[in-house]
């Protein structure tokens, strides 16, 4: 049974830090094709070593130029992809993860007709099964898919809750339980992807735990 601080750190978190990756780059998330793929990029940017408000900058500037589904991925030069990531600043990575974008958006249209809900099905409800297959499209690696899944849990309610190592370290950071079972019964089913967000984040930076802790210990 949750404790009233853990809930107090819970509530904390999700007020102060809360935004899902998704939000952030604009990414209005359904269970949808579009939606879907935006995910899909931006947890391929995201996955990188590199600062996460980057990586959305970087997203925003893609989809700001069309590249909003695999079909006009695809059809953009390779070119147009290193220009609009270098509008976002993600140019430490940008001639190899543009190739990688064109190539995955390849390998989604020609594997699942460009709709992840299809490679969904091929998982056929299996956890990971489903990280197995996001694997197998380039530039997305097992942190990718982690993060894919963090923010799909909310409308891919098979999924949840999914909390990974880093989630789970952002937890353990700010003291709150360090299993996925645990950490769910602090929330509701629909702040899943919100408070997995606020919690990587906590992992990422222990400037955030500490606030989140003070705030919520006051």
């Amino acid at each position: 049974m949750p404790t009233t601080t853990e809930r107090a750190r819970a509530d904390a978190l999700l007020t102060g830090y809360g935004q899902t990756y998704a939000r952030e780059a604009g990414v209005k998330l359904r269970d949808t094709p579009q939606p879907l793929y935006q995910l899909l990029v931006l947890a391929h940017l995201l996955s990188a070593r590199i600062r996460a408000s980057v990586a959305t900058d970087a997203a925003r500037a893609l989809f700001h130029d069309g590249m909003r589904n695999p079909k006009r991925m695809s059809e953009a030069t390779w070119q147009q992809r290193v220009d609009a990531l270098g509008r976002g600043h993600y140019r430490r990575y940008d001639e190899r993860t543009a190739t990688q974008l064109g190539e995955a958006a390849d390998r989604l249209l020609e594997q699942y007709g460009g709709d992840l809900r299809k490679l969904r099905e091929a998982a056929g409800g299996d956890i990971e099964e489903c990280k197995r297959l996001l694997r197998e499209l380039p530039g997305i690696g097992p942190a990718g898919a982690d993060i894919f899944l963090r923010e799909a849990q909310g409308v891919w309610p098979e999924v949840a809750p999914y909390f990974d190592a880093k989630a789970l370290q952002g937890a353990e950071r700010i003291g709150l339980p360090k299993s996925p079972g645990a950490i769910a019964r602090l929330v509701s089913e629909n702040e899943y992807p919100a408070l997995a967000a606020g919690l990587v984040r906590s992992a990422l930076d222990k400037r955030v735990a500490d606030d989140v802790t003070a705030r919520a210990d006051s």
